[in-house]
């Protein structure tokens, strides 16, 4: 989800009654992205639930159920925030929170430096929620994270960047793996840049004029043509000749994750570009939104296209064809938001009703429906319901929708889902006793974060 910010000719739809009052859509380039605005004396709650091994939860010990250790079963306030937070942000294992200041908060995993902090926390500090540093003079209005790397984007709409990574994902050059407090993103300095998606070693900006800019890790195309010789990853080709016919999407957790790290492992020569190059794909469109998985990304364009590009070992890409590079993804449907995870994605769709259609990895359920499991088709249970807003995990899915509400289904493991449980739901499940109005819900690799309007 975009949030929005001195962007010339809005246009403002009037919401239902039913909605709450806290929350609008907004017409962005045509596709509708949900807004939220401020109240006199409003109070903004930072919740987490799940695994809170990496600190990605920001709890202290004493918000802990004894006997869980350091994981939440269910959405526990994330003390020591401002009460202004205005959007949050979940990597892999670590958490982001913005304010309506322009400050940013994290915490959780800083092995890699992804907090923007100089000083290195010890292990029983990293999950308590510390300002960034180095940002004085930036009025940060959103943040993103992934697995190693963190970035910023200020209302003049410059990009930051923070972390570290072999595979070029900080866009700051060739050769440049470590940045440990904030760095501007200087090859989109002449670019007011409004969102950004982090997969695992590549990443996507789009600008608020409709560009989108590649970078990091490029095998299989993942962020589509951006010069680079167009090459089949590694990892698809250990994995693929390793299962002898076994369908990846069969996979168990753990043995999906040991391929990964073999293959990473074994990775020397890496496509790599080093700073952000524009997607040629997206040279003579305009584009309206962004999402990158671990080793795919969708690109979802002004005029309904969605496009996707990447490995498709569990069918994430929802095409038939396998051919590398950036295509369209085989949907009737007219996609307004989208949203990728491990090995599934997820898109919001206007057609007669507002629904999610979900494809890809679905071993824990994180489709939220059954087979073809490679094609998009629509994730049951939603009848009624309007979604705003989804996030993908890492094998679990969340949705907020229009009326403020938070739904979450797949994996329960670590208690990512917040349900109480570690069982696994295989359509969503409505999150109840949240006071106030979800105004955003987003899913790390195995916690999640929602942000709440008292």
């Amino acid at each position: 989800m975009i949030r929005l910010w001195s962007i010339a000719k809005l246009q403002i739809r009037k919401v239902s009654t039913s909605e709450s009052r806290f929350c609008r859509d907004v017409l962005f380039n045509g596709v509708v992205r949900r807004q939220f605005t401020s109240t006199s004396g409003e109070r903004r709650t930072v919740m987490s639930f799940g695994d809170g091994s990496h600190g990605a939860l920001g709890l202290s010990s004493s918000s802990l159920i004894p006997g869980m250790g350091m994981d939440a079963y269910e959405p526990t306030v994330v003390s020591n925030l401002p009460s202004d937070i205005s959007f949050i942000s979940a990597g892999h294992y670590h958490s982001l929170a913005v304010t309506s200041g322009g400050e940013i908060w994290a915490w959780g995993r800083n092995d890699e430096g992804q907090l923007g902090r100089i000083a290195i926390d010890s292990r029983d500090s990293r999950s308590e929620p510390k300002k960034v540093e180095g940002l004085d003079n930036v009025n940060v209005r959103a943040a993103f994270a992934s697995g190693v790397v963190s970035a910023a984007i200020g209302d003049d709409g410059s990009l930051w960047v923070w972390g570290r990574s072999k595979r070029g994902q900080l866009g700051l050059g060739k050769g440049i793996i470590e940045a440990r407090v904030p760095s501007r993103v200087e090859t989109l300095a002449s670019e007011h840049v409004v969102k950004v998606s982090l997969g695992w070693g590549h990443a996507l900006a789009l600008t608020v004029d409709g560009k989108v800019f590649g970078w990091g890790y490029v095998a299989d195309g993942r962020v589509g043509n951006v010069g680079l010789p167009l090459e089949a990853s590694l990892l698809d080709s250990i994995t693929d000749g390793s299962m002898k016919g076994q369908n990846a999407a069969d996979l168990n957790l753990d043995a999906a994750e040991k391929k990964v790290v073999e293959a990473m492992s074994k990775e020397n020569d890496m496509p790599i570009a080093w700073e952000p190059r524009l997607v040629e794909e997206t040279r003579n469109v305009k584009v309206a939104d962004i999402a990158c998985g671990s080793d795919h990304s969708l690109i979802l364009c002004h005029d309904g296209t969605l496009l996707s590009s990447g490995s498709n070992i569990y069918g994430q890409l929802g095409r038939s064809k396998q051919d590398l590079g950036m295509k369209p993804v085989d949907i009737t449907e007219s996609p307004i938001s989208i949203a990728a995870g491990l090995g599934h994605s997820l898109a919001i769709c206007n057609s007669d009703e507002r629904k999610i259609l979900s494809w890809g990895w679905n071993r824990s359920r994180q489709l939220g429906r059954g087979k073809p499991e490679h094609l998009p088709r629509e994730v049951e249970g939603f009848d009624g319901e309007n979604p705003a807003s989804v996030s993908a995990g890492r094998v679990h899915s969340l949705c907020v929708t229009e009326k403020g509400e938070a739904w979450v289904w797949g994996c329960g493991k670590n208690g990512r889902l917040g349900l109480g449980s570690s069982s696994d739901e295989p359509e969503p499940m409505l999150l109840e006793d949240i006071e106030g109005c979800v105004l955003q819900a987003v899913a790390g690799f195995d916690h999640s974060l929602i942000l709440v309007a008292e």
